[in-house]
């Protein structure tokens, strides 16, 4: 499985916004220099993330993107299926369903069943986590998943 650059950049980019302490926000060219990504994906980035209602941004010489509401209120779940999607929904099967218009495996999938069960614990996963959290360090990162993980599989 594979994360998309949009997803990976997205977040970054939520993080690097969320750690600005200045009330006035970051500019584009200030948040493609310090994540080291063109300006253009940048915008194009910046620009699906204030239309997911993630970031807020204001025009002028004080302008920049700013968080759109506190960060321990944007969950990453959210993030990542607002700009990718979901690893797995139920179209997947439709969409994938080979040169037949039905899928020859739709009675009884053991392959869905798996599909489900990944997607189910990366929400687990996923479910309470947020852009505050992920501002942290790596191992309060970890014991944060650790902890939904374990949630995830006593349900």
């Amino acid at each position: 499985m594979k994360f998309s650059t949009q997803e990976e950049y997205g977040l970054r980019c939520l993080l690097r916004v969320a750690g600005e302490k200045c009330e006035k926000g970051m500019t584009i060219p200030e948040i493609s220099k310090a994540e080291g990504i063109t300006t253009h994906n940048t915008a194009k980035i910046l620009r699906a993330l204030r239309l997911g209602g993630f970031l807020a941004s204001s025009r002028g010489q004080i302008g920049g993107y700013t968080l759109s509401r506190p960060a321990d209120e944007i969950l990453v779940k959210d993030v990542l299926d607002f700009l990718g999607g979901k690893l797995f929904d139920a179209e997947f099967c439709n969409d994938h369903s080979g040169s037949e218009n039905i899928c020859t495996h739709s009675v009884d999938c053991s392959i869905r069943s798996l599909w489900q069960m990944l997607q189910s614990a990366v929400d687990g996963v996923l479910k309470n986590m947020t852009i505050k959290d992920l501002i942290a360090n790596e191992g309060v990162v970890s014991q944060i998943a650790n902890i939904n993980t374990a949630e995830t599989i006593r349900l």
